[in-house]
């Protein structure tokens, strides 16, 4: 395998992480920013510090979104294929 591929799976792979990780945090604090489900699973009572959890889920939004911009870069060969095949393959041939 080419050392070349090899890091760019590498980089692929730490990029997939960063956005799961993210995924993870952000979701996990906007549960915990939503009073409904809180009220929902009987958390009343829980004491957390909102504004700490705001700031966290609004910094792992950001980014989530720069993971997945990245993402879309990197794999944008297969993005490119995956859409003509899609768009222009003759189900019908005559």
């Amino acid at each position: 395998m080419d050392v070349g591929i090899m890091n760019i799976q590498i980089v692929k792979w730490f990029l997939d992480l960063g956005m799961g990780i993210s995924f993870l945090v952000s979701f996990i604090t906007g549960f915990f920013k939503f009073t409904f489900l809180m009220r929902m699973f009987g958390l009343v009572d829980l004491v957390l510090p909102l504004a700490l959890m705001s700031d966290v889920h609004d910094w792992s939004g950001i980014a989530l979104g720069f993971f997945v911009a990245i993402h879309l870069f990197f794999n944008r060969s297969w993005i490119v294929s995956m859409t003509r095949r899609l768009l222009f393959y003759n189900k019908n041939p005559q």
